[in-house]
């Protein structure tokens, strides 16, 4: 690329930082197949090791690391001391006709550290390898944990056994750009620079509606955020995934799920569970997401009514809750791998909201396991797979009698992801808590990895199934 896009932006969005030097860095972690996808598959170990470890800039790429400005409602308190406090920018490419960021996590301070150390726990960045692995392979819209590196460091943290080892991490997503960077703008009234945001978003992530006028594209800036969120959120929920902190700083603007903390995975269906274990109102326990993510719009919405006021951003917003119940319908169907064969429009609808309450109502009375039970009954309720299930038992609930019914109204979508060696097994592939701490345990204990890798082949095994 001749200029890297973010320079289009200007020193208004950005700081320019160094990188934190390390004192011994180890390769833990190189997604090639991320890598593949923006050209840089064929970088040399030592390469490698130079651009994502050291930081020496790609060529023709940003010239120095971008710590971005933004501000956040950070548990919906207004936060104005926010922004890149121990990541940055660190190189824009592109791949399958899309522009990706490769962002940094643990990477040293910056202006926005707020009296934080910069860096990044290797647990930390362990988990998060782990999440966008199965986030991906469950067919979540998610950032990809594209390197890691253990650093050498000893860090002292509260919430895990200190001194614990640091890493440092790259992902690669899909935009930078947060909610949160457009309410830094609407906090000191910069309406300038919120059009030169949306027009920088619009070029690169939303073309479509580059050539409405400007208050029209506003509408339809937040519509296309909306619609692509809801897809996302619809796939937590039925991927059993609770995100823990779901501040509008983590929120970006294609929708994208990205930067995984406290995450956590459903044992079983309860809509109260809470990941953060700070989050004592359980504000983003799993039931609740939908109707976080939708405040987090609104004050999107506010933001972008700074520069134009004209749109009725509070209407824009009122198909969310149907737009979501819509990719709900989708997302359980394809998990299923089950059609609706039904022609007339309303019946299908009927029975594909049938299937939606009968579904959940099993999980909620019969309280089996989450992801088993989406294994269980992919290409449909079999007898055969439901008696060699690890939770045959639940089946004899009576709520599956008319879930069951249900199901075989609907035909098989793919033969062959029917087909697919993954479901000869008796067990899914999940990844609970007491799994992360146990696979965690021989790394910390004597630098074990051998579970870690074996858990990603298990992971990638069945990729492309969803």
């Amino acid at each position: 690329m001749k200029t890297p896009p973010i320079y289009e932006l200007g020193s208004d969005f950005y700081d320019e930082v160094d990188a934190a030097v390390f004192p011994a860095l180890k390769l833990r972690y190189r997604n090639n197949q991320a890598a593949k996808v923006i050209g840089l598959e064929q970088l040399s170990d030592v390469e490698w090791f130079e651009h994502f470890a050291q930081f020496k800039t790609l060529p023709n790429n940003i010239q120095k690391p971008l710590a971005l400005r933004y501000h956040g409602h950070q548990f919906r308190h207004y936060n104005p001391d926010l922004g890149d406090g121990r990541g940055f920018l660190f190189a824009q490419a592109y791949g399958d006709n899309k522009l990706y960021d490769l962002g940094t996590k643990g990477s040293g301070q910056t202006p926005y550290s707020r009296r934080g150390d910069g860096r990044l726990t290797l647990k930390g960045a362990f988990r998060e390898i782990l999440a966008t692995e199965l986030l991906e392979s469950l067919g979540v819209n998610t950032s990809k944990t594209f390197s890691v590196f253990e650093t050498g460091e000893s860090l002292d943290r509260h919430d895990e056994p200190s001194p614990t080892r640091a890493g440092v991490l790259v992902r690669m997503s899909h935009s930078h750009i947060r909610f949160g960077t457009f309410q830094r703008l609407a906090f000191y009234n910069q309406t300038e620079n919120i059009k030169k945001l949306m027009a920088y978003c619009i070029r690169h992530y939303y073309p479509e509606i580059a050539n409405h006028e400007e208050s029209e594209q506003a509408a339809l800036f937040l519509q296309k955020v909306a619609r692509n969120i809801a897809k996302t959120v619809a796939e937590w929920i039925v991927g059993g995934f609770v995100h823990g902190v779901l501040n509008t700083d983590n929120m970006n603007i294609t929708g994208e799920s990205f930067d995984y903390g406290p995450y956590r995975f459903l044992p079983t269906y309860d809509p109260t569970f809470t990941a953060a274990y700070f989050d004592n109102s359980g504000l983003y326990a799993f039931g609740r997401q939908p109707p976080a993510v939708y405040w987090n719009l609104h004050q999107l919405g506010g933001s972008l009514k700074v520069a134009f006021p004209e749109p009725p951003y509070e209407e824009l917003l009122e198909d969310f809750g149907d737009e979501f119940n819509i990719q709900m319908r989708a997302k359980l169907l394809s998990r299923l791998n089950l059609r609706n064969p039904l022609l007339d429009e309303a019946a299908a609808g009927e029975l594909n909201e049938e299937l939606v309450m009968h579904f959940f109502q099993f999980m909620d009375e019969a309280k089996p396991l989450y992801e088993q039970t989406f294994f269980d009954l992919h290409s449909g309720a079999k007898a055969e797979r439901l008696a060699r299930s690890v939770q045959a038992q639940a089946y004899t609930h009576p709520s599956f009698a008319k879930l069951k019914e249900t199901l075989d109204c609907f035909e098989i979508a793919n033969e062959e992801n029917e087909q697919h060696p993954y479901f000869t097994r008796t067990k899914c592939c999940s990844l609970l808590i007491d799994e992360l701490e146990s696979i965690w345990a021989p790394i910390a204990e004597k630098d074990d990895w051998s579970l870690f890798e074996d858990k990603l082949k298990e992971i990638r095994s069945f990729r492309g199934v969803y």
